[in-house]
């Protein structure tokens, strides 16, 4: 198969797969079979193209199954995918949390409309990922706005439309800052080098500016990415949305949806816009720290354990952001690591959570006590995840934590050292939440409550392997990672200091 080939393929089966579930949404359980059997090929097919990709990588040149199609050259349109070392976790990711989000949390209500929307929601951010043109980003950006408005209004819990409608208005708003943003620096490159405006990533990135306009720029593009990602403050659109979402659309959105914004602030602000660095790095280390230390405290005082997860979600972006912002090569390899296994540590969460509201019918700490007796291969599981989050180490958690901060710590002392109380926090919310749901005397329906079955523990036995595998031998992925973000690193050393 030619290798511009591979890509479209990620792009054009999660498309298939949701017409194929709402065309047999009428027969029983049949747009789920299609929904499970599509969401597997796609992710054996981004295992293979992350493999073919480890295989081609060359020196220098990082980016590999490259393909450019101009579609209309006076608009700069252009269907423009390439794949890189940072790219291509995000994509194993998307196409592992697509497959969990339609095996673990079922939803029966209008099933094969529900499945059709969530596939399309993994099409979108996979072609986010893809992207090699900022314009395209964009697109894909922006559209992922239209399944994951209707996956909350029409399948979320009792506050849906308020959740939905508060996530619409942010990303919306903060989307109009980042295409006049992307529309000024296409023309921008245009007035310098004359023909057609292009968004091409290789093209922009030689554009020249002052430092000013490069700020202005980097500020535009990271309002729209800190309210995807969230960054603090932007992030109070997060727990409504996670907690009223269905579970499997809220594990997408927590695991990979808000990967688009760590993702596309190291890969478009940062790499774009090296000369704002001077000036917005001290705002947006603070502000990443800050997210740490109120994400840790609002987990601390969190009713429900989706918002646990939700403010949880909130510090481990903190973490992200903390190493994206850095300047140093270990601490973005930390962060990057760190975007793919907080993805798979929160599909553990939330798919362990709808494992508890389908026994119980709600995930609110004060109805849940003494779980541990009844269900302890539950109890057992969720023990796991919460110490790989806690970043325990010998587990996943602990080697991406560790680089962002040990890179920081280099080059930005005070911003690491504070962030480190996040660490100590993390210890305290997961661990007095343990408590609360797991440990006591059960009694009424706690007491009753059924332990996992053998199809809800296969669902999680990708989520255990990757925690533990990742933990123990990290070197295979940290080498994937590494290339890339010396490139881009070195791109922007002028303006931060490469460690």
């Amino acid at each position: 198969m030619h290798s511009s080939l591979w890509l479209t393929m990620l792009l054009v089966l999660p498309v298939l797969g949701a017409l194929g579930s709402f065309l047999t949404r009428e027969i029983e359980g049949l747009a789920f079979r299609v929904a499970a059997v599509v969401a597997s090929v796609e992710l054996v097919l981004a295992v293979v193209v992350a493999t073919l990709y480890n295989n081609h990588l060359a020196g220098a040149q990082t980016f590999d199954f490259a393909t450019r199609h101009v579609l209309a050259s006076q608009m700069g349109l252009a269907y423009d995918v390439a794949l890189d070392g940072i790219s291509v976790l995000l994509v194993v990711l998307t196409a592992l949390v697509g497959l969990l989000a339609v095996v673990g949390p079922r939803v029966r209500e209008r099933e094969g409309a529900y499945l059709a929307w969530l596939q399309l929601l993994v099409a979108v951010t996979m072609g986010s990922f893809l992207a090699h043109d900022l314009l395209l980003f964009f697109i894909f950006f922006e559209l992922t706005l239209v399944p994951a408005y209707f996956l909350i209004s029409q399948w979320g819990g009792a506050q849906r439309d308020r959740a939905a409608m508060k996530f619409f208005i942010y990303t919306f708003t903060g989307s109009a800052f980042f295409f006049i943003g992307i529309l000024y620096l296409g023309f921008l490159h245009q007035h310098q080098v004359g023909g057609t405006v292009t968004f091409a990533y290789g093209a922009l990135a030689q554009t020249a500016m002052s430092a000013g306009t490069a700020t202005w720029l980097f500020v535009a593009f990271a309002v729209a990415f800190a309210v995807k990602a969230p960054i603090w403050p932007l992030h109070t659109w997060a727990p409504d949305t996670y907690a009223e979402a269905p579970t499997g659309s809220a594990l997408t959105f927590s695991a990979v949806l808000a990967k688009m914004g760590s993702y596309g602030l190291l890969r478009f602000a940062v790499g774009l816009l090296p000369l704002a660095l001077t000036n917005v790095r001290p705002v947006l280390l603070t502000l990443a720290v800050v997210g740490i230390l109120y994400g840790s405290a609002m987990a601390c005082v969190a009713l429900d354990l989706k918002r646990v997860v939700a403010y949880s979600s909130l510090a481990q972006m903190g973490f992200i952001t903390l190493g994206v912002m850095s300047g140093s090569q270990i601490a973005t390899t930390g962060a990057v690591l760190l975007m793919f296994n907080h993805g798979v540590i929160t599909v553990g969460f939330f798919t362990l959570i709808y494992f508890l509201e389908t026994r119980r019918g709600t995930s609110t700490i004060k109805d849940l006590a003494g779980l541990q007796g009844p269900a302890p291969v539950l109890a057992g599981l969720f023990t796991l995840v919460m110490l790989a989050s806690i970043g325990l180490p010998g587990l996943s958690g602990f080697v991406s934590e560790y680089l962002v901060l040990l890179g920081t710590f280099a080059v930005h002392a005070w911003w690491a050292s504070v962030a480190t109380l996040g660490v100590i926090g993390a210890a305290l919310y997961w661990l007095w939440s343990y408590q609360r749901v797991f440990q006591g005397d059960a009694l009424g329906a706690n007491a009753q409550m059924s332990d996992v079955a053998t199809r809800e523990r296969l669902v999680l036995v990708p989520v255990v392997i990757l925690i533990v595998a990742l933990g123990v031998f990290p070197k295979p992925v940290i080498d994937m990672i590494q290339p890339s973000v010396h490139q881009l690193v070195a791109h922007v050393a002028p303006s931060g200091v490469s460690q």
